[in-house]
């Protein structure tokens, strides 16, 4: 079975293509904006053009914008192939690298969530979440309960806020390339987006 990866949640856009568990080909890079204009052509280089029978996309928590785009091509291309799309939370795929890169241990992740907040989520070792996902301000998030390895692209931040005993930080972006070491109960057929906080736009009263 073929599986295609898409992860658009943050600064970076990344696919990847198995056959089985093998890696076929990926593309990653590091955008900032641009993803509608990237992905598709990200796909379209793949080997088959990505055509796969199994798509697995990012739901967030990240950028509003990225998760829409994300989800928005995969359900296109989920229809136009006949293929099952499932989604996956991204910070549980940041945990998922720092597994990858630390064999064994729990790990918090911490990522940017904007206007001057994080998305910071607990992980157990076997890669499952340990209570939800929060949007903190910095203070907040060096507060609660951090494990000694953060992973994400605030870990560095976090780490150096936290003065009672030292932290390894994992300074990493999301990378589709690593999805199919996430546990199969975090795949979901719901491809609602995970936002993290609420929305900046206010509807009027």
């Amino acid at each position: 079975m073929r599986v295609l990866t898409i992860e658009t949640a943050t600064e970076a856009c990344s696919v990847a293509l198995f056959e089985g568990s093998e890696l076929v080909d990926a593309h990653h890079e590091v955008l900032g904006r641009g993803h509608a204009e990237r992905l598709v052509p990200m796909v379209e280089r793949l080997p088959g053009k990505g055509r796969a029978d199994q798509i697995r996309v990012s739901l967030g928590p990240g950028s509003f914008t990225g998760v829409r785009i994300g989800l928005a091509v995969a359900r296109a291309l989920g229809l136009a192939w006949q293929s099952e799309v499932r989604g996956y939370p991204t910070l549980a795929l940041v945990a998922a690298i720092a597994k990858d890169c630390h064999a064994s241990g729990d790990v918090t992740v911490c990522m940017n969530g904007g206007h001057g907040q994080w998305f910071v989520q607990n992980y157990e070792a076997d890669g499952l979440p340990q209570g939800d996902a929060a949007s903190l301000v910095p203070d907040e998030a060096a507060t609660g309960h951090v494990h000694p390895l953060i992973a994400g692209n605030r870990a560095q931040e976090l780490a150096g806020l936290i003065t009672s005993s030292p932290h390894d930080a994992l300074d990493t972006l999301p990378d589709a390339r690593h999805v199919l070491h996430l546990s199969e109960k975090l795949l979901t057929a719901d491809l609602s987006p995970i936002y993290g906080r609420a929305p900046d736009a206010k509807l009027p009263a």
